[in-house]
């Protein structure tokens, strides 16, 4: 196979072990490494209801022998594991006679530990189905899945509607229509194990024993972990995917993009390890035998890193923008489904200041289209509705300012108040009234006080 010819054995290995992770063997993980730069594969399958352990022996070689084959056999019986084993050679070369001849007479007599081999041409076979580059040795990922970017049971656009309904003043049945885009954003699932042990001369002093599941960001530049949000909406939604059809997308979004993934999966994987070394490094305090205080950086090394799966899929990011005279609202999520994860929310947001946020009252002004908090929406002195101070004429009226929609409303008022008789000119100021009727009182109190009447 000499595409692979350019590999070094211990990347031929590394290549292996991604190929049988994707072929859906589990608890994939490489033992360490031997000085003649062999390194087993350890590895789970379960074959009708039951779990089978398999050792893998991986030769860069042109030829393999018997030998190889018979010792793999001895490796099988010493493995340490709870349950029928077999195992497996594979080579980037061929397997002569007498190693061929050796493997189809354990499986024909019903050896309790038979052994499967894959040659070179058995690899480029394999390389094919799951999108594996033999020039560079790199899993390539082949996905065309993706989480539902809506809730197939309510319209495309049912959460902008939603988070309208939480304004005051505007009824969400009026809406226009908003322009709704969706962006197919490649990420990958990883789960892994981390198993270490530290020991120093006074025993074990550090132990890691944890399973990480997580999301990363897989678009071009450098791979980023996803926030625990979207993790959580992408891993409890890995079941519920569907095929990524642009064209019954397009007919639903008015904007359809997809972005490609920018690396192989085989990179995802080693970028993950790297974060779990770094992630699990910590430095320990103990004592020792002569009762002095040391510190030990206890940090895993790669062969303490197992990552059983690296699950790419699409996840959606979807953007829905509504015009509303003024103003433009944009709302954007993560979506699978019914369950979104929200990104950008220009619905529960004052425009004329920063107050965001589900927690706030939020009114909407008709007459401008804007929505505001509780400080910048006031009551249209005329026609008694909201509206906001952007966009208010505002004049004094019994020393308070009034606000209304425009002039036209402001000239209608102040003829009305010219013809008002003083007291309802007062209430046009209710406090000011409440105050010049407390004062009056003191007054009159006052009076009669000096007359001796109290």
């Amino acid at each position: 196979m000499p595409v692979l010819d350019d590999l070094s054995g211990f990347e031929f290995e590394d290549v292996m072990e991604d190929v049988f992770r994707n072929l859906g063997y589990e608890n994939v993980r490489q033992a360490e490494r031997m000085a003649d730069e062999g390194r087993d594969i350890l590895m789970e399958e379960v074959v009708d209801g039951t779990r089978r352990g398999v050792v893998v022996e991986c030769k860069h070689t042109d030829t393999v022998g018997r030998p190889v084959v018979q010792k793999l056999h001895s490796a099988i019986a010493t493995f340490e594991f709870d349950g029928p084993k077999r195992g497996m050679v594979a080579t980037t070369g061929r397997f002569t006679g007498p190693a061929i001849e050796y493997a189809e007479r354990l499986r024909g007599n019903g050896d309790p530990y038979p052994i499967e081999l894959l040659d070179g041409e058995d690899i480029r076979e394999i390389a094919d189905d799951i999108g594996l580059d033999l020039y560079n040795g790199r899993i390539e990922i082949l996905c065309d899945k993706t989480l539902r970017p809506y809730d197939p049971e309510t319209a495309v656009t049912a959460p902008v509607t939603a988070a309208f309904r939480d304004i005051d003043n505007i009824d969400s049945a009026d809406l226009p229509h908003p322009y709704s885009e969706v962006t197919f954003r490649p990420v990958v699932a990883v789960t892994a194990d981390t198993n270490a042990v530290f020991e120093t001369s006074v025993g074990v002093i550090h132990r890691i024993n944890d399973r990480s599941r997580f999301v990363v960001h897989a678009e071009r530049g450098q791979p980023r972990s996803a926030s625990s949000d979207v993790s959580s909406l992408v891993v409890e939604n890995l079941h519920a995917t569907v095929d990524l059809d642009v064209d019954r997308f397009e007919d639903a979004f008015d904007t359809v993009e997809t972005r490609r993934f920018g690396q192989t999966q085989t990179e995802y994987k080693e970028w993950a390890v790297e974060r779990l070394r770094d992630h699990h490094t910590t430095t320990i305090s103990y004592t020792g035998d002569n009762n002095v205080t040391y510190t030990k950086t206890c940090e895993p090394k790669r062969s303490d890193v197992s990552v059983q799966s690296v699950e790419p899929v699409y996840l959606p990011l979807v953007r829905h923008t509504t015009e509303i005279q003024e103003y433009s609202y944009p709302y954007k999520y993560f979506a699978a489904g019914p369950s979104r994860v929200t990104t950008e929310d220009g619905i529960h947001q004052c425009v004329h200041c920063d107050t965001t946020g589900t927690d706030n009252t939020y009114t909407f002004c008709a007459n401008c289209g804007s929505i505001n908090c509780n400080s910048h929406i006031k009551t249209e002195r005329l026609e008694g509705t909201p509206v906001c101070t952007g966009c208010a004429v505002t004049e004094r009226f019994a020393f308070k300012t009034k606000y209304f929609y425009d002039e036209q409303n402001r000239d209608a008022f102040r003829d009305e108040y010219d013809a008002m008789p003083f007291y309802e000119k007062a209430m046009e100021n209710t406090p000011l009234a409440v105050g010049i009727l407390v004062l009056g009182v003191l007054v009159l109190l006052g009076l009669f006080i000096s007359v001796g009447v109290l």
